[in-house]
């Protein structure tokens, strides 16, 4: 097991996945990992759907291509640099639901208060990206697929008290990752107040 600043210096994106499956035992490990991060009032709302078909895993990918291709790519296209971008481009065009294993995250809205909503449920994400990274794994946190929201809860199945709210792709990285590139902490740090230098 590695060294959690390690873990967290080496999480970043994957949107490009081998063909290697992923053991139900490993999706197990991430999955109880990610429900030791704090909630608001510790009401855990997180629902966890693993979706392996193969169809349906291309029916969520299409729904984060068509809201990828309805906007969200004309508003990246400038912001990004080119490489990003077209890694981007290619995972949100369909790369993503390529995973072997999609994780539909969704919050049972009757356990947690309205405005705890995202409070409950991001922790939860970044706990289960964290693990997949820790055990060798590719992942991401897509949101896209919500755009969609009715669809992707009839895709998999989710009661109407449950909003989705993330799709994970879980899976080997086609290729090494690489270290993430972040601006150091002191950039966006101040003492006391805002423009005191840490």
């Amino acid at each position: 097991m590695s060294d959690l600043f390690d873990v967290v210096r080496r999480q970043r994106a994957c949107r490009a996945f081998a063909d290697d499956p992923v053991s139900d035992e490993t999706v197990a490990r991430v999955l109880e990992a990610a429900t030791y991060a704090p909630s608001a009032e510790n009401s855990q709302p997180w629902v966890f759907v693993v979706v392996r078909d193969a169809d349906l895993r291309a029916r969520i990918g299409d729904l984060t291509r068509r809201v990828w291709e309805s906007g969200a790519r004309d508003a990246e296209v400038d912001r990004l640099d080119a490489a990003l971008f077209a890694d981007v481009d290619r995972g949100m065009s369909g790369g993503v639901a390529e995973a072997p294993v999609l994780v539909v995250v969704g919050c049972d809205t009757t356990r947690a208060h309205e405005g705890a909503v995202p409070d409950s449920i991001f922790p939860a994400v970044q706990n289960l990206l964290l693990a997949a990274t820790a055990l060798g794994l590719g992942s991401a946190l897509t949101t896209l697929a919500t755009g969609f929201a009715d669809e992707l809860r009839d895709l998999v199945g989710l009661p109407a008290h449950v909003r989705p709210m993330a799709v994970v792709p879980l899976g080997h990285p086609v290729r090494p990752l690489g270290p993430p590139r972040r601006a150091p902490f002191s950039a966006t740090t101040h003492r006391d107040h805002y423009s005191e230098p840490w």
